[in-house]
């Protein structure tokens, strides 16, 4: 499907309990043919659980852990590779590397936001504080307190919400505009390099503006440290193509895809802005896969869905799901019916737990498949919004540095 097909993205609701036939078009039910060996695997790469499929039992240390392994790892390749200059292996380095940063800052630095990791202020403060200084992100404090005053209540996906404000200045998208028409602006906005160093200085600033002594000193002593000693031994040039690509340009391009996912705009005339029912129509899911070729094929037919299917399993699925919709990114909207969620941990079976239980009290779920429909369903909610209540010039005042910062909320 191209980038800029007007077709309409397949979104469906998800019902309660009953499990779909093994014939059902859901991709994760055609799954159900795969080896047993097989199944939890598909479970984390789609994002979809099967109905009554247990977890494996994850942990918020689980989660701490091998974000940071995958950080130190990607690094250590990363210098391996350059050192070497083995140029193949350097892309793997920075995809395991920007795979760590994207869940420490979507899952970990999220969760601690909500005084949700450990559930223990100071801790998820100190977490948070490091993760911060280390990612050049917005700081702690300051993300945490707008991310649940401004995206968590009733100003969501209003134009007071930030993330709204990113799509109409920072994106430059408005209602009227056709999908083909944002998909070109988006392109164009990542490889853009006044985009990229715009959105690397409001981070800085982000970071800086109100951040605690703890993230200060410790960014100061880290970078400080870290430069000094690689212009002293000359090899700053490493320091650059190993940490810095993934940080800043790599690490924008995968928070710009994630923003536009995020979340749809309320379709126009919409009486009722409150309540369960509106604030679940404005978030679904987004999984990733396609469905398995069908055996019922003729061989050679069969044949071609087969390598049809796996190059876009490696080529497009698996890059949208390791480097754009890591973590629990996939299943946002079960955050948002539960923000405070002890079982956070184990995203994926907890939202399908919820579907199994009958949702209780809130309306069914809704999923999209596939990174570039999800991005298509987004902008033609927005194309469809109320033009006077998103006119980008009903706002008053707006910051670039919190722009910017939004676009991780």
């Amino acid at each position: 499907m191209s980038l800029l097909d007007s077709s309409t993205p397949r979104v469906a609701t998800t019902a309660p309990p009953a499990s779909p036939p093994a014939t059902s078009s859901d991709p994760r039910e055609t799954m159900r043919r795969l080896p047993r060996l097989l199944q939890l695997p598909a479970t984390l790469f789609t994002g979809k659980a099967l109905p009554g499929q247990r977890s494996p039992g994850w942990t918020p240390g689980f989660h701490l852990a091998t974000a940071t392994v995958s950080l130190v790892l990607g690094t250590l390749v990363s210098v391996l590779a350059h050192t070497l200059g083995h140029g193949l292996l350097l892309p793997v380095g920075w995809a395991v590397t920007l795979h760590g940063m994207r869940n420490l800052r979507m899952m970990v630095y999220h969760q601690c936001s909500h005084r949700n990791m450990y559930r223990r202020r100071r801790v998820d403060r100190a977490i948070g504080h490091a993760i911060s200084s280390v990612l050049i992100i917005q700081n702690f404090q300051r993300y945490s307190r707008e991310h649940v005053r401004d995206h968590h209540a009733a100003q969501h996906m209003t134009l007071k919400d930030p993330t709204v404000q990113a799509f109409l200045v920072s994106l430059q998208m408005h209602p009227g505009m056709t999908r083909r028409q944002m998909w070109r602006r988006l392109l164009l906005k990542l490889v853009s390099p006044r985009f990229h160093f715009s959105f690397a200085v409001s981070r800085v600033r982000s970071f800086w503006s109100e951040s605690a002594r703890s993230e200060r000193t410790s960014a100061l002593l880290l970078y400080g440290t870290t430069v000094t000693a690689t212009v002293l031994t000359g090899t700053w040039q490493t320091l650059l193509v190993v940490w810095f690509v993934p940080l800043f340009p790599l690490f924008q391009i995968s928070n710009t895809l994630r923003l536009c996912v995020k979340h749809t705009f309320p379709v126009p005339g919409t009486a009722i802005r409150h309540g369960r029912a509106y604030f679940s129509s404005l978030t679904n899911a987004i999984f990733i896969g396609d469905a398995l070729p069908s055996p019922d094929l003729p061989l050679a037919r069969r044949a071609g869905a087969w390598v049809r299917w796996t190059l876009r399993l490696v080529f497009l699925h698996a890059p949208s799901r390791y480097l754009v919709l890591t973590g629990d990114t996939v299943v946002h909207d079960f955050h948002h019916r539960y923000p405070a969620a002890p079982q956070w941990a184990d995203y994926v079976f907890a939202r399908q737990q919820d579907i199994d239980s009958g949702h209780q009290g809130w309306p069914p779920y809704h999923e999209v498949w596939g990174l570039i429909p999800a991005i298509s369903h987004v902008f033609d909610s927005l194309a469809a919004a109320d033009a006077e209540e998103f006119d980008v010039k009903r706002l008053k005042a707006v910051s670039k540095r919190e722009l910017f910062a939004a676009f991780d909320d």
